[in-house]
């Protein structure tokens, strides 16, 4: 990104380099201060802890690195600030030059988006462009509060099968009618906003989305007593971030932690229209590929391919499948175990916190007892460390999604000729980007490497996206060791992940959608 960042900078009205974490922001921008200030260039970072004053002073900078979410919020509230001005943003600015108070603009921070380069582009442009950007304010209200345990406890004198059913494919719940009668004799025992039908239904159905579809070390973790949000995508933790509707709440309910008061919305943006107001937009990943259809249609961006630097060497092993959870597992700690003795290092991909404690666990009680390091959203401490020293002869590192790590896996001395990197994929993504991310670990420069995916007819993503009767059909021909030989099998896997992927993209284009209508509807001009 250098080189092009140069270029734009030298045109004096900024160049915003984003990625997708603050180590990376600051990291990188050290790291290329020295070719940045031969060209005459000044150089910043903004991670979450910058202050309003050195933001400003960062923005200002020829070349600023940063991530999508400070670049995002920056710009709501610079919007909020200037709405603040009485007079209009016109009248503002002419009583700024004439000496005045700025009315709104001394608390502005940027000075424009004007050209912007953006890493790991198909992780934050599609993969999180679904996720709308909100700046909140704070709405004292302990009654809600109250009831958002009250509803909790509600919840759990349902009964799955009976008073509800769990639609796993929409991740939504739908009430029985013995349930609606359940809720409201309930519903009268409490009174409040559970004796009218729409509240109490609403608050019960985010009660139990809360219950059967997020789970702890999966979708969250508590940490000092409070929810905090894992990335789907990179298994990273997201302290400043918040499920909408109630539902943040409701997790805080169900796992009996301080239940925040609920907040009102301030200001709101989508990644995708955000980006659209760049003059200049572009951006670099290994994995766009697949998504340059939906590149030109949301940002009329095209994607080009460039060749790899030296040809790929990589070795990929047949998939294997097996029937019920615990027989994958087995497989993968006995896949471990023998490249393990080896010598050569591995890495072991899994999609949430509560596999990869899981797989560590059978690890170290394995005989003899493997030796590994765990990376995930609740041992983030040191992240770059450990994966760059994943390469090392005899490494197993467990690790959730490897997707915008930052920092290449080394080869030790002996490990090229011991066959490189051993990459194992424990489950199939809704996207197969991301599959393609975490087997992309292996084998790179040149370097050689082996890949393999374990998975099993009761992964996620196969029990909501896959087909039932297809689920059976395999689930029929396995071996005597639950393993599942059937050719149909890598069709099964495609399939249900192509129907997850138009899915995520019809969600994408909703959100999209639903920003251009606000931008029409609810756009007005000051005086």
């Amino acid at each position: 990104a250098s080189m092009p960042a140069t270029v734009a900078a030298w045109r004096g009205r900024g160049c915003h380099i984003l990625t997708v974490n603050d180590y990376l922001a600051a990291r990188d921008a050290e790291l290329m201060r020295p070719i940045y200030e031969f060209c005459g260039l000044t150089v910043a970072s903004i991670i979450g802890e910058t202050k309003p004053a050195d933001r400003r002073a960062a923005y200002l900078c020829d070349i600023t690195y940063t991530t999508n979410k400070e670049v995002a919020a920056d710009f709501l509230r610079d919007r909020l600030a200037l709405e603040g001005a009485p007079r209009g943003l016109t009248s503002a600015l002419a009583h700024k030059v004439a000496g005045g108070q700025g009315q709104g603009l001394d608390q502005v921070v940027q000075r424009g988006l004007e050209y912007c380069i953006v890493d790991e582009a198909d992780s934050i442009m599609i993969d999180e462009g679904v996720t709308p950007l909100i700046i909140y304010g704070m709405t004292p209200n302990s009654e809600r509060a109250e009831a958002f345990k009250q509803a909790s406890d509600m919840a759990d004198q349902m009964e799955p099968g009976v008073d509800y059913t769990v639609n796993h494919e929409y991740r939504e719940i739908n009430f029985t009618r013995k349930g609606r009668r359940k809720m409201a004799d309930l519903g009268e025992q409490i009174g409040g906003i559970f004796a009218g039908i729409r509240r109490r239904e609403e608050m019960v159905n985010q009660a139990l989305i809360a219950r059967e579809l997020y789970l702890l070390d999966k979708q969250y973790v508590v940490q000092d007593g409070k929810v905090v949000i894992v990335d789907d995508f990179t298994g990273r933790l997201m302290p400043d971030r918040e499920w909408r509707d109630g539902l943040h709440q409701a997790v805080s309910a169900k796992e009996g932690c301080e239940i925040e008061n609920p907040k009102e919305t301030l200001a709101r943006i989508s990644y995708q229209n955000f980006f659209r107001f760049y003059k200049r937009l572009s951006g670099m990943t290994g994995t766009a590929w697949e998504a340059r259809h939906e590149m030109w249609q949301i940002y009329g961006l095209p994607v080009v391919r460039i060749p790899t630097n030296r040809k790929c060497i990589r070795k990929m092993q047949r998939d294997r499948m097996f029937v019920t959870s615990d027989a994958k597992w087995n497989a993968i700690a006995e896949h471990v175990r023998e490249a393990h003795a080896s010598g050569r290092p591995i890495l072991v991909g899994t999609r949430s916190v509560r596999a990869s404690e899981r797989l560590s666990l059978m690890l170290r009680e394995s005989e003899p007892p493997v030796e590994h390091e765990v990376l995930n959203a609740v041992r983030h401490k040191e992240e770059a460390k450990v994966v760059a020293q994943a390469g090392q002869p005899q490494r197993v590192t467990v690790a959730t999604n490897m997707a915008g790590r930052g920092t290449d896996i080394k080869l030790g001395p002996g490990v090229p000729e011991k066959g490189g990197l051993y990459v194992i994929a424990c489950e199939r993504h809704e996207s197969g980007r991301v599959d393609r991310q975490l087997v992309g670990r292996s084998a790179r420069q040149g370097d050689p490497g082996e890949a393999i995916t374990i998975i099993s007819l009761q992964d996620e993503m196969l029990k909501r996206y896959g087909s039932k009767f297809w689920r059976a059909v395999l689930a029929l021909t396995s071996d005597r060791n639950g393993e599942v030989r059937n050719p149909l099998a890598r069709w099964v896997v495609r399939r249900a992940q192509r129907k997850a992927e138009a899915r995520a993209l019809r969600q994408r284009k909703a959100v999209l959608k639903t920003d251009d209508w606000l931008d029409r509807a609810l756009g007005f001009a000051s005086e």
